[in-house]
């Protein structure tokens, strides 16, 4: 079994020093730089590097720069999709986004992790565990999702949070570690009216 697959597999894996991994991460690090660099208003090469880059993309994405990630293609990204900027995903596992889900700025979707013991760690090891997010997600800005958390439908998860356990469909979690604030009613839809 190689890293890679040892990674889908949820097991320790060499991140740091296989030389696959390695050559992956340059490759994708090579697309960011070159979509970062792209000016905002050439929105055709924009769109064919993310498409080149990622592992699937629905319809109407938007990814503000600067973007970045470790592989690029264990995402997979549903239809109306808005990032805003400084978007960090590290996806050593599968990262999962559903439609109509927003993005604010500083947010971190992490799928990687280290062993806490230090032989382990100082030998390069991590883990990777899949990231979901249900559809018609917001996430506020600062916000750092952790590896293994699933996002239920329609929740919001409020600025600055760490999301360490799963978040069930249509609630407000905010905190470190983010915690369910009350669940989302009929009464918020008549808020702004």
């Amino acid at each position: 079994m190689n890293e890679a697959e040892k990674a889908a597999a949820g097991m320790l894996y060499d991140a740091n020093y296989d030389e696959d991994l390695l050559r992956r991460r340059d490759e994708a690090k090579l697309k960011i730089f070159k979509f970062n660099h792209t000016p905002f208003t050439d929105k055709a090469l924009r769109s064919d590097i993310l498409h080149s880059l990622l592992g699937s993309l629905g319809a109407n994405i938007t990814i503000e720069g600067p973007f970045y990630c470790d592989y690029g293609y264990h995402i997979e990204i549903g239809d109306n999709f808005y990032a805003n900027v400084n978007l960090t995903i590290l996806d050593g596992a599968k990262v999962t986004i559903g439609d109509n889900v927003f993005i604010a700025p500083n947010v971190g979707i992490y799928t990687a992790g280290h062993p806490l013991d230090i032989e382990r760690r100082n030998k390069g090891l991590e883990y990777a565990h899949p990231v979901k997010i249900g559809d018609n997600v917001w996430i506020g800005a600062g916000v750092n999702i952790l590896p293994g958390v699933t996002i239920g439908s329609g929740a919001v998860i409020g600025a600055g949070a760490v999301v360490i356990r799963d978040v069930p469909e249509d609630v407000i979690v905010a905190g470190n570690p983010a915690r369910i604030v009350r669940k989302i009613t009929d009464e918020d839809q008549r808020r702004y009216s």
